[in-house]
This record gives C-alpha cells, structure tokens and sequence, in this order.
C-alpha cells in the first residue's frame, strides 16, 4: 500500500510495517513481565500515526504516548475505543481537564497547577478520571521538580485518587555508565515507595536495555520501534523499518581544485565525477551532511557501495561523489539509499551532525510513502 503524492516523488520513504510490528514485540518479550507500550508522538515518529499506530495494536499493544493534547485526539481517533492513551506533555492550558476527560486522554501531571485544575474538574465531575503523575528525577524540564514536591502537592489536593500510573524520563539511559542513570533509579525507587500502589513507568527504549533493567510495569520505548538502535555502540537489536531513497538527476566530471556547493566548502582532490540527488534540506537531509574541506560527512549507498556526501546541503540538492563507482553503474534516475535496508540509520544521522530521532522526525512531505506489511488488515474496529 502507498500514501503517495498523485505525480511521481524521485525521493521515497519506504516503511516496513512488519518490521514496526516485530520490533514492539521483541521489546514486549524483554519488557516482560512488565507491559509494553508504545511512543507515538510526533506522527509516530515521522512514519505516519495513522499506519503506525493500527500495525501496533495488531502486534499487542495497547498501551500509546503521545506528546500533545492534539496527538492525543488524532490517536484516539485512529486507534480502538479501549486503547490507553497519555499525553507526556501535561495538562495543557489550552485544553481543559473536561476535553482530556472526554476523549479519555491521560495527562502525565507535573505541576501542582496542573493537579489543582484536575482536582478541581473531578469535584465537579464526579470520580476522577486516570491520569498518571509525573516526577522529574534530572530532565530539568517537566515533572513535578522533587519528591518532596510531588508529596507536598498530593497531601495539599487530600488524594491522588485517579491516578494510575507514577512515571519519570531517563535524561542519558544510551549511555549506560552514565552514573546519572543510577541516581534516577534510586529516586525513582524512592518515589515508587511513596506511592506503593500506583504502577510505575520510567524505561524508554535505552532505558530498557539498562543492566539494572528499570522496566517496571510499563516500559515505553520510541525510537526503538521505528528502527533506531537503542544500545549506540553495539549491533543494533531492532529491525530497521524505514528506508530512504534518493534519485539522482545528473552527473558530471570537476576537476581537482574544483568546488561545489554553496560558498564553495568542498574541495576535489582529484579529478572527481559528482551526482545531484533530488531532495535537500526541505526534505528533512540534514544541511550539514554532506563532507566540507574541514569535515568529513555522511555517507549513501548507491549501486551497493557506500559514497561520500559532499558540499552543503541545498534546499532541494544534495551532492554525492561517486568517482569510486564504475561509470556505468551511476546516471539519471539511479537511486541512493540513505538509510534502511543496506545503510544504517544512526550512522547516516552522526556522519551529519545530528541524532537518527530528528532525521526521521524532519521526513518531507515531497517523499512518495509506500507501506510495507503483509500482516492481516488492521481496522479501528479490531
């Protein structure tokens, strides 16, 4: 199946359903006896909420994080009336607790201001409705800001009644000798001390392959599941699940001493053939990928050989040194693989610059999107 645009794209994201599929139940498999869920914020990742999150729900999941009260409603809308759905963000301002409460969104709250205006919305309301609370043991950015804090708010609002789960955020779980890992886990052990009965959340997709193995009840990977290798530095656990692949328009021969690219930061060194890929920086290609006389840059795979991107990035551009290549093997419409199946994604996003969560985030929408899955049809109603 495709989400593609009614005209050609010489640029196409290729997304493996069943690789999404099997990635969430290999991390259920390592969750257990803890449950799974599943992060679908930011369009699950780029890939597309309205794909992704039914392909999750056929693996087993039932349990999605979202970012935004907006995401929260596109989610509830794509995915079963029994699914469960947080929002990490919060109680937003511009939301009321009453629209939370209608769509059955739970709100991860992190601020007595926020607990206050729930409290207050299930006073008038009857019974509270779940919602998790949420304790900052590091990130310095949402989550009530200590225990104390979260202690302090929860005896002066006389109940947490409603809530049903107590969660934090690893801030360096990819790094498993940071020793701030262990001082988040012991915090978090002694948040989950004073709230005995509230099921706890703390592992994101590194999180869970910590050697103290913080899964808890509920574990929430991301990245993970769309392919991203949650362990850098060893093979990656996860089946890659989105591919991407770049035409090329043109090719020519330059000089040594020749540039290319704006302002001119690449160099050849010999006499070098060079292929134009169309697509750049407006399709989410990370402007600084390509190699410059003081770098070096990220690398595709065309014709099954890994070549070097070179000059700055353009808006619709990207430029590849292919003289390695037999002359044959490379021309007009020949496609580039930046990441997937033969190039690896975290590789791609560290050789630009960035990480591999905003490569996928930036996808474009000038990609053609072709679905992959050979599971059973997947509806709202299943």
């Amino acid at each position: 199946m495709s989400d593609a645009p009614l005209e050609p794209s010489p640029g196409q994201v290729t997304i493996d359903l069943d690789a999404l599929a099997d990635n969430w139940r290999a991390l259920a498999r390592l969750a257990a006896p803890g449950r799974c869920g599943a992060v679908v914020k930011a369009d699950a990742y780029g890939i597309g909420l309205d794909k992704a999150g039914p392909a999750l729900w056929s693996a087993g999941a039932r349990v999605f994080f979202v970012a935004q009260f907006g995401e929260g409603l596109a989610a509830r809308r794509i995915l079963p009336e029994e699914a469960t759905i947080y929002v990490l963000n919060g109680l937003e301002k511009d939301a009321g607790p009453a629209d939370y409460a209608q769509h059955r969104l739970r709100p991860a709250i992190g601020s007595e201001d926020e607990l206050q205006r729930w409290s207050e919305e299930a006073a008038r309301r009857g019974p509270a409705s779940p919602f998790a609370l949420h304790l900052d043991t590091g990130m310095s950015r949402l989550g009530f800001e200590s225990l104390r804090a979260l202690k302090d708010a929860v005896a002066r609002k006389g109940t947490a009644t409603g809530a049903d789960l107590l969660m934090s955020h690893f801030v360096s779980s990819e790094i498993p000798a940071d020793p701030i890992n262990a001082a988040q886990i012991a915090l978090f052990d002694a948040a989950r001390a004073a709230f005995p009965t509230l099921p706890a959340s703390l592992a994101n997709s590194s999180g869970m392959f910590l050697d103290a193995r913080p899964v808890y009840a509920l574990a929430r990977p991301g990245y993970a599941l769309y392919g991203g290798n949650p362990t850098p530095g060893t093979p990656n656990p996860m089946r890659p699940v989105v591919t991407l692949t770049v035409a090329i328009q043109q090719t020519r021969w330059i000089e040594a001493g020749a540039t290319c690219g704006y302002n001119a930061q690449w160099t050849a060194k010999r006499r070098t053939r060079l292929a134009t890929l169309l697509a750049g920086y407006a399709d989410g290609l990370p402007r600084g990928a390509g190699a410059t006389d003081a770098k070096p840059g990220a690398e595709v795979v065309i014709s099954h050989r890994r070549c070097p991107l070179v000059g700055r990035v353009s808006m619709d551009l990207t430029i590849v040194d292919v003289t390695d290549l037999p002359e044959e093997a490379v021309g007009p419409g020949v496609r580039a693989e930046f990441f997937g199946g033969t190039a690896d994604l975290d590789d791609f996003a560290t050789r630009s610059g960035t990480i591999g969560y905003q490569v996928l985030t930036g996808l474009g929408r000038r990609y053609r999107r072709d679905y992959l899955s050979h599971g059973p049809a997947t509806d709202k109603g299943a």
